[in-house]
């Protein structure tokens, strides 16, 4: 979903950095192969993911909804050095795609792959302490993610939340399904937080940018 005009997106496009081969290469694949290809983050998006990786060089990096490795690969590239990143997929159709992405990469960035139930996969690294988490998996669980790992973020840090926008239906008044109130729900509920603070980004379908105090 594309909230920003197309001619300003693709003004915004031609006016980053490049997108890397092995992202183009994962993008081809994801549209020609995967059902949804939309949900990829994409290359203004990724830009973005790297960019603000890179400014805090995280250590420890958690990423919730792997789908095809595109934003993984972004925000590994600002790992420091010996810094790591775990990231989560629920769909095991997923993995191959995923091992086949994260085998090109750089091999000295540490990405570790794990597969099954967020809920399942946070328990078994409930000792990370984390400096950048991306949640970008099933929307009405964006909470439950949030409150899950807020103890495992640590001060400064921050936590970002894809598809906050989501289409636009969040700010239009007649837009009253299920899954609109959640993510309002959710987009409320952090903005009451008063442990953080908080910028809604309207790259795309929307990036939450939450830094805990």
């Amino acid at each position: 979903m594309e909230i920003l005009p197309e001619l300003l997106q693709q003004y915004l496009d031609s006016h980053c950095e490049p997108e890397p081969n092995l992202l183009q290469t994962i993008n081809r694949e994801t549209y020609l192969k995967v059902l949804k290809p939309h949900m990829l983050s994409g290359h203004y998006q990724g830009r973005l993911l790297s960019m603000l990786s890179k400014l805090i060089q995280p250590k420890c990096i958690l990423e919730i909804g792997t789908y095809t490795g595109y934003a993984t690969i972004c925000l590994a590239e600002g790992l420091c050095e010996g810094g790591e990143l775990h990231t989560i997929e629920v769909n095991p159709e997923m993995e191959e795609m995923i091992t086949k992405a994260l085998a090109q990469t750089d091999p000295d960035k540490q990405i570790y792959p794990h597969f099954g139930d967020a809920r399942e996969v946070l328990l078994e690294l409930s000792d990370k302490i984390y400096d950048l988490a991306f949640i970008d998996a099933d929307k009405k669980s964006n909470l439950a993610y949030y409150h899950l790992i807020f103890e495992q973020v640590r001060s400064g840090g921050l936590i970002l939340v894809d598809n906050v926008l989501w289409k636009g239906k969040v700010y239009d008044e007649a837009a009253n399904d299920a899954d609109t109130r959640l993510i309002r729900d959710f987009n409320d509920a952090i903005n009451a937080d008063k442990r953080v603070e908080k910028l809604i980004l309207p790259v795309r379908d929307g990036i939450m940018v939450i830094r805990k105090k």
